[in-house]
């Protein structure tokens, strides 16, 4: 059985934890170098970003890259970002979970819901949003089921559109939310550094 796999490797990892503007902020320091920093909204244990960085070639730390949550722009100099700055009209794609399922929105996108198909794509391990029209297409893996090691089910995929926003909803799978329960249990035990104070209360 797979699941205690990814479960035993956040256990064995470095875990930092800092109470700040209503969030539980996890950082996350693997054997291996990478890191990962989650935040959770406190009142409702929903998971609201998660990032990863990896040391690069020379030994640095790298760019947080966004899994869950608001995608960062970047950061270009004061000239720069005066001169170049990216069409507020494209299509921005984000992934927001809820407590039960994984979910990606799409902003931007004007076009009826019956011009989009979202499927499953079983053997590359990817979720494809296609548009009849040709003018979107989209291919996104869920690394929650990779690191768990479980297969895509069509039947949990389902998709709604409304002011100009494509929202894909995929249901958690039972051992997801069993795995992801007994995590939030072990976070609660970690001693978090309220943002303002020096001590380190239980949380």
């Amino acid at each position: 059985m797979a699941v205690p796999g990814w479960l035993e490797r956040l256990r064995a990892a470095r875990k930092a934890a800092l109470v700040q503007d209503g969030k539980r902020k996890i950082h996350y320091l693997f054997e291996d170098g990478k890191e990962m920093a989650e935040e959770y909204d406190i009142k409702t244990g929903q998971l609201m970003s998660r990032k990863w960085r990896e040391k690069n070639t020379l030994g640095g730390s790298g760019k947080w890259q966004v899994e869950v949550g608001e995608p960062t722009s970047p950061l270009l100099g004061a000239l720069e970002s005066e001169l170049i700055t990216e069409s507020s009209s494209n299509p921005v794609f984000m992934r927001k979970d809820t407590l039960s399922s994984f979910q990606w929105r799409i902003r931007n996108l004007p076009y009826p819901k019956e011009v989009y198909s979202v499927s499953v794509e079983e053997e590359q391990r990817c979720c494809v949003i296609r548009t009849t029209n040709k003018k979107y297409y989209k291919k996104f893996s869920i690394p929650d089921l990779d690191r768990y090691h479980l297969p895509l089910d069509a039947a949990a995929l389902s998709f709604t559109h409304a002011n100009n926003t494509l929202i894909i909803t995929y249901q958690k799978p039972k051992e997801i939310l069993a795995a992801e329960e007994q995590l939030q249990k072990e976070l609660k035990k970690i001693k978090a550094a309220n943002s303002g104070d020096g001590d380190c209360k239980t949380q």
